[in-house]
């Protein structure tokens, strides 16, 4: 809520949602979409073949990720769409559980929905627009405002349709913010997309070598081992005596503000002004997400819930040898799963020798340097896209008229 007491510049004017330019608008997601409706309330059964059934738990980063989404029959998935028909340029929100995650919808979709706000725009830039308004700093303070529950969050379909939305008083001001906005995403997608293949070819070769055992100056003779059988010259021996391997830093404390990932188990949670670890760094998922294998390019602070693992091995020719390790083996616990030190210290590995290890970190060293400084373009632009977002929104920022 805006202070009433505050001075308001000219030009300006005092709402409910704080100070906005005077000819800028407060409307509800009702009148601003063409319809806001719900998923179906019912739990239809699942199929072996069918279409996905789409819950708030699959709502992540933006995007529906259908990986643990099951499957329904035709007739339900007709069914539910007569009450909650996803098309494209919909925004979908979270309304039960990890309430307020939204994801925008920019391809034809061919799921259903279930317990999901729908926020139907009818074009590209009403969804883009209510899409970051719901993501801003604004949007997720009403969203926080309007929880109820307490065993489990949720948000009722009737706070969605009055929900506020802040709207410039210039449709192509409106498509203008938006595409800013947009443009931005989208650097970054192509830069995490492209990292996501230069990782691939630097696996596609590791495994090459290291799993194929086809590498420069291979004689074909191999020896048994406790592994199998592996290249002459090669030995078998535990993580532990090749790693050094210590739990992440046990302070927790982050915010979005901050210059430095927070890693956890899970991947980054958050950012700090806090730096425990320099440069590349090797993340094992130890509580809860174990397992997960995570490379770090930047200075970082890992949280207790991973494990730190390092040798004298180049960073990224480490990250490739874990990925081939069968790491959740270790993982005991059945009410709170983890991995101990000492579980993956015992995991046994085999050790290649340190001419091939040296030269192959020599071929992949360029790629992995391009993934590095594609990581900071990454920060650096997701950093001036959320000092962007706020003030766009409330048009502090303003941009000139959208041009086709």
């Amino acid at each position: 809520m805006a202070d009433k007491n505050s001075t308001i510049p000219k030009g300006w004017r005092m709402t409910t949602l704080g100070e906005i330019p005077e000819s800028w608008q407060i409307t509800t997601a009702e009148k601003f979409c063409l319809k806001v409706a719900d998923g179906t309330h019912a739990t239809p059964k699942p199929v072996l073949n069918g279409k996905y059934l789409v819950t708030s738990k699959h709502i992540k980063s933006g995007k529906v990720d259908l990986t643990s989404a099951y499957l329904i029959s035709q007739d339900d998935f007709n069914e539910v769409n007569k009450r909650s028909k996803v098309d494209q340029w919909d925004i979908l929100f979270s309304m039960i559980g990890t309430v307020g995650e939204i994801a925008i919808i920019d391809k034809n979709p061919d799921f259903a929905i279930k317990n999901v706000g729908l926020f139907k725009c009818g074009n590209e830039f009403k969804a883009k627009w209510l899409f970051y308004f719901l993501r801003g700093r604004i949007g997720q303070g009403e969203i926080q405002q309007r929880m109820n529950g307490t065993t489990q969050s949720y948000v009722t379909l009737s706070d969605l349709k009055s929900f506020p939305i802040i709207v410039p008083s210039s449709s192509d001001e409106l498509k203008a913010i938006a595409a800013v906005l947009s443009s931005l995403d989208d650097k970054i997608e192509l830069l995490r997309e492209q990292n996501k293949t230069l990782e691939a070819i630097a696996q596609t070769i590791f495994k090459e070598w290291f799993v194929n055992f086809n590498f420069p100056g291979a004689t074909g003779k191999m020896i048994n081992s406790e592994l199998g059988k592996i290249p002459e010259g090669w030995k078998v021996g535990k993580l532990g005596d090749i790693f050094e391997i210590e739990y992440g830093k046990s302070d927790k404390k982050f915010d979005e503000s901050g210059d430095f990932p927070v890693y956890g188990a899970g991947g980054i949670v958050g950012y700090s002004n806090l730096n425990d670890y320099q440069g590349y760094q090797i993340i094992v998922g130890c509580r809860g997400t174990c397992g997960n294998i995570t490379l770090a390019y930047k200075d970082s602070k890992i949280t207790h819930n991973s494990l730190v693992v390092a040798n004298e091995w180049f960073k990224p020719f480490s990250y490739l040898f874990l990925q081939t390790i069968d790491i959740k083996r270790a993982i005991t616990g059945s009410t709170q799963p983890q991995i101990t030190i000492g579980d993956l210290a015992n995991i046994e590995i085999y050790v290649p020798e340190d001419l091939i290890i040296k030269l192959f970190s020599e071929n992949i060293k360029s790629i992995f340097e391009k993934i590095k400084n594609n990581s900071s373009q990454i920060q650096t632009l997701s950093s001036l896209r959320d000092t962007l977002l706020p003030k766009l929104m409330k048009g502090e920022v303003r941009v000139k008229g959208f041009i086709e």
